[in-house]
């Protein structure tokens, strides 16, 4: 009764509890594993090179697009962010999750790949815009003209919510984590994830034929 694991897309602008949200669902379900990008910013203080990010420079990036091994990939203020395809196709076949954060770009890619059938996208709304500003600010990360650049571009996530199969508002995360919880355990049990059932009910046909 193995069943094939899900592609989750969970996208937002900035500010709008993306990491968050992702961070709990994990919690509450340590076995949906988060696909690691690859990148070609430098890394941060802290950050480690297979966990956080694979840190690759330009050449190498282009190489992986070059011969199909991302299976998304954009590029955001100034550097290139992609997903590695091959731990994600294991992945689906051995029955698990895979989480990704990225932005509508990357889910339209996704979105039209051959695992286009096992995706569930989920985008995350803001409940206000001076909410939103407020909340990057809050971080403390960034200067103003960061923020600037991150809220213009908000906007252009926003524009893009009707792409996605579920569209959550984000003004509670605990009501959300809940909606998300929910939202997971239902796309779980799609008959397109549950390849067992066509052997199940052809056992239940013989069972019967032979009943009768």
């Amino acid at each position: 009764m193995k069943r094939r694991g899900l592609l989750i897309i969970l996208s937002s602008p900035s500010g709008a509890g993306k990491s968050t949200l992702a961070r709990r669902l994990r919690d509450w379900d340590p076995g949906i594993r988060f696909s690691v990008s690859a990148t070609t910013r430098p890394a941060r203080e802290g950050e480690v090179d297979g966990t956080d990010y694979h840190f690759v420079d330009d050449v190498r990036f282009k190489r992986m697009v070059k011969d199909k091994e991302m299976l998304e990939h954009a590029h955001v203020f100034g550097n290139f962010y992609g997903s590695p395809a091959a731990p994600v196709r294991e992945a689906i076949e051995e029955g698990a999750d895979v989480l990704f954060d990225i932005d509508w770009q990357g889910a339209q890619q996704i979105q039209k790949s051959a695992l286009a059938s096992h995706v569930l996208s989920i985008f995350l709304l803001p409940p206000s815009i001076p909410e939103l500003r407020a909340r990057l600010e809050s971080r403390g990360q960034d200067g103003p003209e960061v923020i600037a650049r991150r809220m213009q571009r908000s906007w252009d996530e926003i524009s893009h919510w009707d792409g996605y199969s579920y569209v959550l508002v984000n003004d509670d995360l605990d009501r959300t984590e809940g909606q998300l919880r929910t939202i997971v355990t239902a796309e779980r049990l799609r008959a397109s994830q549950q390849p067992w059932l066509v052997d199940h009910v052809r056992t239940l046909q013989t069972e019967f034929e032979e009943g009768a």
